[in-house]
């Protein structure tokens, strides 16, 4: 059994595909001297290569994967002050499995509306884009309630370096809250 504390702790950087997941990461990342991890990265390869040839996953594709997401945040949080990882985490039963036996375990939400993000996709130098992609984002997203208190939410509708300074802010509010 694992107890709170006010070390250790995991931040799940998490949000639809434009939000800025992996741009305010790793800025945070760097700025915090923290652990990072880019969920993608632990992806099977049955799941990349379904990715590769145009398939969506579905929640069996993803379940495997996010149970690796859920063992790489346990072994970071019992050698990292601070650990980040990236991972969309758009439903909360995917949530609750990143969550499980994960004590020192929190999510940051990157929360944006959806013209926000699409101007921002459009705006990436050499990436594809399609509009329909943010739309099944939007559709799959279930925002987090009231009865996930472990969840916390960045506006992300600022500047880059803006939205690094609240989530940073924000970091420090959760552990300094413990």
């Amino acid at each position: 059994m694992t107890s709170k504390s006010s070390s250790h702790h995991v931040f799940i950087m998490m949000g639809v595909s434009g939000s800025g997941k992996s741009a305010v990461a790793n800025q945070v990342s760097y700025q915090l001297k923290t652990a990072f991890l880019d969920g993608d990265f632990l992806h099977p390869r049955a799941n990349i290569v379904k990715m590769a040839e145009g398939h969506p996953l579905n929640d069996d594709d993803r379940r495997p994967w996010l149970q690796s997401l859920n063992d790489a945040a346990f072994a970071m949080q019992r050698t990292n002050d601070i650990s980040i990882v990236v991972c969309s985490a758009l439903k909360k039963s995917y949530r609750d499995i990143l969550r499980k036996d994960n004590d020192n375990l929190s999510f940051i939400y990157m929360k944006g509306d959806f013209a926000t993000i699409e101007a921002r996709l459009k705006a990436r130098k050499g990436h594809f884009f399609k509009t329909q992609m943010l739309v099944t984002q939007f559709e799959t997203l279930e925002e987090p309630g009231a009865d996930e208190p472990d969840v916390l939410v960045v506006d992300i509708s600022h500047p880059l370096d803006e939205v690094v300074a609240s989530t940073i802010a924000t970091i420090e509010g959760a552990i300094n809250k413990d």
